[in-house]
């Protein structure tokens, strides 16, 4: 709906002041109030984001950025504000209205379905009425002037189960366009992309900016916003607090505004000193349960006092090989040794006996498997090990015990609100994540199995997490760290391995390896590799390593 507006003076709070007021913007947020009973969602907050330009949205989790953006889109309605769209007033009550503004939104997670043709995905609810033929030929041709003129051409008459996930993101974007958008909404857009795939998507942006398209970017990718972003606003607790050209500040200033605070971007750590191995892995596959393969013929060893990074795009056999290691799922063939116990398709290891060894595991999905939601904090922070005798006395668990447990454990790893009654469900995502952390890790295991440990979590958090995490491996305990984030990957890992489509596509060590190598060995675009041939040659490294040790 549009309204009419008189015209108007604008107050705005030093730490709320946009950019001085013209007609050359394509969002004027001013004001926006929301809130959720008794959580202040959006406090005031004021934008401007000017005509054709990239302008990126940084802060915490739990800041307000969603929230701001699902009001733009027409998800939620504000309780108080005004939303001006390309020079005109709007109250959006659904996102059809948006669309109708000339707003287009790229989902994290796509919008697609999968059996469905590029072309029928796009037209899907505007297939121009009952001669559907006629619409299917008009959109094929504006899908076509469209790739052309911004770079994003794709085969129309492709399925979207075989397209990779940087052309299903093109895809996206071809509906927004296709639906007349002039101002693009993206949200983590490079969260499952490899470096090349992210490199291609930043040049299509450099296409649509030039065409005159305003792109909107969520992420909290910090070295994205700095390399391909014209302003940043800073969102914190609800509040915008800062609003920066891109060129006149830098990724430190931007995390202090975000958190508060000084925050160490970098992991302070010594020379990895990796010594005798703790989990060998020789020819291991796993297959799901359609029998197709996910995890092929994988070989790596994993050393006391290192850290050992597995790199790759999401799916490519990352969580079947956690899954596999820790006992959740049986292998296909190979075999597994940890801490000197083995075990096959034929004498599997069980969870339970696993952590009995000494082997703890942070799965990837904190709620498919990390916890249970309708459980409280103190039930969640014991779960595989409420057979403690510390706080089981073989007869029934003590509830002064359990919850002291998790005090301690909330304590440690500063777990928002510190109350151990509050359902799970009830902690943001970020605080579930320290949560399952504190549990597996305060057990002081020798082997660590850790899945994108980071997923959900505040800047401030992952450097003390990231900390943590070498401080295991100073201790002498080995850790396997399976991520999507490259900078991650990087800065906390000593030795990196790389998945593609089930298989190790890449070796290197962590001081050698830079995004454009990693982002090839995740294309699987280098040389293939031996796994036996790399085994034996690991082998040697370590009895040379412990010889080294003995002699000194």
């Amino acid at each position: 709906m549009i309204i009419k507006r008189p015209p108007q003076f604008r107050l705005y709070t030093d730490n709320q002041r946009p950019m001085t007021m013209t007609d050359n913007f394509a969002i004027e947020l001013t004001d926006i109030d929301k809130r959720f009973g008794a959580v202040h969602a959006n406090n005031k907050v004021c934008l401007q984001v000017k005509r054709g330009n990239i302008h990126g949205i940084v802060g915490e989790n739990g800041a307000g950025k969603s929230t701001l953006m699902s009001i733009l889109y027409g998800f939620y309605q504000a309780d108080a504000g005004q939303i001006d769209v390309l020079g005109q007033a709007y109250t959006f009550t659904d996102s059809h209205q948006a669309i109708a503004a000339g707003i287009g939104m790229v989902h994290q997670h796509f919008m697609l379905v999968e059996n469905f043709t590029v072309l029928e995905n796009v037209i899907l609810g505007s297939e121009g009425g009952a001669l559907l033929a006629h619409g299917l030929a008009a959109a094929r041709k504006e899908l076509t002037r469209l790739g052309d003129e911004y770079g994003l051409k794709v085969d129309l008459d492709a399925t979207i189960d075989t397209l990779s996930v940087g052309l299903q993101q093109r895809v996206e974007i071809l509906k927004a366009l296709y639906k007349g958008a002039k101002i693009l909404i993206l949200d983590e857009p490079t969260g499952v992309l490899t470096p090349q795939e992210t490199e291609e998507l930043f040049r299509i942006f450099g296409a649509l900016k030039q065409q005159g398209v305003t792109i909107m970017l969520i992420t909290h990718k910090l070295r994205e916003i700095m390399s391909i972003t014209d302003q940043v606003s800073v969102m914190r607790a609800g509040q915008m607090v800062a609003h920066r050209d891109t060129q006149a500040t830098s990724r430190e200033e931007l995390a202090e505004l975000m958190v508060g605070r000084k925050v160490l971007l970098q992991v302070n750590k010594k020379p990895g000193n990796g010594r005798a191995p703790l989990l060998k892995v020789k020819r291991l596959s796993v297959s799901d349960s359609q029998g197709i393969e996910r995890l092929k013929d994988v070989s790596f060893e994993l050393r006391a006092g290192e850290v050992l990074g597995v790199a790759g795009v999401s799916g490519n056999g990352q969580t079947e090989l956690l899954e596999a290691l820790s006992g959740i799922v049986p292998m296909t063939s190979g075999a597994i040794e940890v801490l000197g116990f083995k075990m096959d398709a034929k004498h599997p290891l069980t969870p339970d006996r696993l952590r009995e060894l000494g082997l703890a595991h942070v799965p990837e999905d904190r709620h498919r498997m990390g916890l249970i939601t309708d459980f409280s904090a103190s039930e969640s922070a014991l779960l595989g090990y409420h057979t403690d005798p510390k706080i089981n006395s073989g007869i029934w668990l003590s509830n002064r015990k359990v919850e002291a447990n998790c005090q301690a454990l909330m304590q440690s790893f500063d777990v928002r609100p510190a109350d151990p009654h509050l359902k799970s469900a009830n902690f943001s995502g970020g605080n579930q994540q320290k949560l399952i952390l504190a549990r597996e890790m305060e057990r002081n295991p020798e082997v660590l199995l850790i899945g994108q440990p980071t997923r959900g979590v505040d800047i401030g958090a992952i450097e003390f997490i990231h900390q943590r995490i070498i401080d295991m491996r100073d201790a002498g305990k080995a850790v396997l760290l399976v991520s999507v984030e490259l900078d991650e990957i990087m800065s906390v890992s000593d030795r990196i391995i790389v998945l593609c489509d089930g298989e190790i596509s890449g070796r290197i060590d962590a001081a050698d390896a830079d995004e454009r190598t990693l982002g090839m060995m995740m294309a699987n675009a280098l040389d293939p590799i031996d796994p036996l041939q790399t085994m034996d040659d690991q082998h040697a490294s370590s009895q040379q390593a412990s010889s080294q040790e003995t002699q000194a």
